[in-house]
């Protein structure tokens, strides 16, 4: 059992000193993160900073470790972008990182390029029938 340690270790030794190569053995990959985005009124373009997009509603997988951004475009809508931070739970030798999105989803109101057309509200007008006013002022004889 020994000898097993000892070519372990030695292997070990052996890889963290080929780490001052470009080879690096023990580096993965970034987490993959499946992101749910969102808009009001739905059908926005949405794009990653990352380079993925989609058609609101939708989901992307990202892979990263750091923080990036959701850009939604809309014709008639303002364009919004969205900033998402990104939380790691550091993995080790044996299991891999993984990573949480904040928000997820990544939701926007989108808001309107033309503002809306103001309601019209009627003249209050007098309805006090003129005849009344008139046969009131002469009384009857």
């Amino acid at each position: 059992m020994g000898g097993m340690y000892r070519l372990f270790m030695i292997a070990l030794a052996a890889a963290s000193l080929a780490g001052c190569t470009s080879f690096d053995l023990f580096k993965s990959a970034p987490p993959n993160i499946q992101l749910n985005l969102e808009s009001n009124p739905p059908g926005a373009d949405a794009r990653t900073s990352l380079g993925p997009s989609c058609k609101t509603p939708c989901s992307v997988t990202v892979a990263t470790g750091e923080p990036f951004s959701v850009s939604y475009t809309m014709d008639k809508y303002q364009p919004a972008t969205v900033q998402v931070n990104v939380t790691k739970n550091g993995g080790d030798l044996f299991s891999s990182a993984t990573a949480i999105a904040d928000p997820n989803p990544v939701r926007v109101d989108l808001q309107s390029l033309v503002p809306p057309k103001p309601v019209r509200r009627p003249h209050a007008r007098s309805k006090a029938p003129k005849a009344a006013a008139a046969s009131s002022a002469f009384p009857n004889d």
